[in-house]
């Protein structure tokens, strides 16, 4: 009897099917796509103002805002370590988020400052993975966005707007070719940046109507003793600097002058 008749082979082990999908949304996650064609640029911005400029289509589009609005403050809370005790949307698109903590301090600030700006930075930081080329962690940030909401919402409505949002995103991070998936990720990302500051508009024409004096601003003026006009004034500048700022990191190249 040989050395060799005392090894037994080793079994081949067939990949399961989970490691098998880990293994794809991993390649998925890391994959470099090529930059879409400039008329697909300028085709999803046009289509994303689209989106922000028609009110029918803003009545609708809006409760994007929204989820991204009161997620940015449950995010804030977090960070500033207060404790989120829930988040509700309404089908009006107005949204709620609690969280407990002192009533007073640099946490509530930040936390009531977040929700404005909040859509702006994410476009801003979506604009910039786009220009890597990674349009899947764009797909896949706001999923993560989405599913911290999910386990957060408190009422019927917000549950259905965050599950058809997230299905949504899924299904256009996981099922369409990489060119659509690029172009979806665009034009999420254009109707962030282009849809930030109309809210805060919307804001400013309220409170001069006086028919809002408990919005962010207001909280933030009772906090910090400054105008909550003062306030509605960062919230429309820190909305257009990441405007321009996305412009510049989606725009084709060459439409701006820039070099090669």
């Amino acid at each position: 009897m040989t050395l060799r008749d005392h090894i037994s082979p080793t079994p081949y082990r067939r990949p399961s099917m989970l490691s098998d999908l880990l293994q794809d949304g991993w390649d998925r996650l890391v994959s470099v796509q090529p930059d879409p064609a400039p008329w697909v640029v300028v085709a999803t911005a046009v289509g994303a103002g689209m989106l922000v400029a028609t009110p029918a289509a803003w009545s609708v589009s809006r409760h994007v805002l929204t989820l991204v609005h009161e997620g940015a403050h449950g995010v804030a809370a977090l960070l500033t370590g207060r404790q989120l005790a829930g988040i509700r949307l309404h089908s009006d698109t107005s949204g709620l988020t609690v969280s407990r903590g002192r009533p007073t301090g640099a946490g509530m600030v930040a936390t009531a400052v977040a929700g404005y700006v909040g859509p702006a930075l994410v476009g801003l930081g979506a604009a910039w993975l786009l220009g890597t080329g990674r349009a899947v962690a764009v797909l896949w940030a706001l999923l993560a966005l989405l599913a911290m909401l999910l386990v957060q919402i408190r009422n019927w409505f917000g549950l259905w707007s965050v599950l058809v949002s997230g299905a949504v995103v899924l299904a256009a991070s996981w099922w369409l070719a990489a060119e659509a998936r690029s172009a979806f990720a665009y034009l999420v990302t254009w109707f962030l940046l282009l849809a930030a500051p109309r809210p805060v508009l919307e804001l400013r024409v309220a409170r001069r109507r006086r028919r809002s004096r408990d919005s962010d601003a207001d909280q933030l003026a009772r906090l910090t003793h400054l105008p909550a006009a003062l306030w509605v004034l960062l919230f429309f500048a820190v909305t257009v600097v990441a405007l321009v700022l996305g412009v510049v990191l989606l725009a084709p190249e060459g439409l701006l002058g820039r070099a090669g």
